[in-house]
């Protein structure tokens, strides 16, 4: 389906996890070993945050994230604290840059992989929900975008783990209304500059695959040499849709209905659990 990392520590340059990894992002977009495709060349997208308090940059292309030359321009020169990548493999809507994630409103981006089954059939009510003064702002035609703005509709600015508890409950039940069961398979992740609100979560218990670091000082001890393990600091923390590497002490699978929240040192892992509008 897509490919996705969420980054938050000291500043790195992009290119850090992007391309230098052994199983990069970029890596990924043709050798993916754990998604649904092994090739995700429909697109690639990237925001990133230089003020927790502004609006991220972001970035987005069409091209395959292995054959994008402003890309790899742009990974060399950016350093943030807080990132996310995305590589696209499409399914019932068009390869185009609005189609590309992250998708962005106002602080918030939002990264999703995975799908919502039958979207073509349940795709106005759903559309219908989202919160009339932001549904303009609505660009492409994805499933993931609708859930973006589902999940702004029901507060994730103010209660963010909550807000993705309801999207899903809400597009579960518009689901069973049309007779699609199981009708949702997500991992998604939000950042706002100051947290990283992930979620993994599917109707039939079967999602799919996301892993986070364990602890970036067993990068430091596997690597001491490595200025940009190094320049990441203790608290860093990696979300991948798959291992950038394979040292087993560095990456934990994270558990099926499980939310994350991490702001700075902190990292949060509770149940999720969506709720039936």
């Amino acid at each position: 389906m897509c490919r996705w990392l969420a980054y938050t520590g000291n500043p790195v340059h992009l290119e850090t996890v992007l391309f230098h990894a052994r199983h990069s992002l970029i890596d990924q977009s043709l050798h993916s070993t754990k998604g649904a495709t092994t090739t995700n060349g429909d697109g690639f997208g990237m925001g990133w945050f230089q003020d927790p308090h502004d609006i991220p940059y972001r970035y987005r292309s069409v091209h395959p994230a292995w054959n994008d030359r402003n890309l790899r321009e742009l990974a060399r020169a950016v350093r943030a604290p807080m990132f996310i990548a995305h590589i696209r493999a499409a399914t019932d809507t068009p390869v185009q840059e609005t189609n590309c994630h992250p998708f962005r409103h106002r602080r918030w981006i939002f990264a999703h992989n995975g799908l919502i089954r039958s979207y073509p059939l349940m795709r106005r009510d759903l559309l219908v929900a989202i919160d009339p003064d932001r549904f303009n702002a609505l660009e492409g035609s994805t499933d993931s975008e609708t859930m973006f703005y589902l999940a702004m509709t029901f507060g994730l600015e103010i209660d963010p783990v909550t807000a993705l508890e309801r999207m899903a409950g809400f597009v579960e039940a518009t689901a069973k209304k049309h007779g699609v069961e199981p009708a949702l398979n997500m991992t998604v992740c939000a950042c706002d500059g100051e947290q990283i609100v992930a979620a993994r979560y599917s109707s039939e218990r079967n999602s799919r695959t996301l892993y986070h670091t364990t602890a970036f000082r067993h990068l430091r001890e596997l690597y001491p040499d490595d200025p940009r393990i190094i320049a990441a600091g203790d608290d860093a923390y990696l979300l991948v849709s798959e291992p950038l590497g394979d040292a087993p002490d560095v990456w934990a699978e994270v558990p099926e209905s499980t939310a994350i929240v991490v702001r700075g040192p902190d990292v949060e892992y509770r149940p999720f659990v969506p709720v039936a509008p």
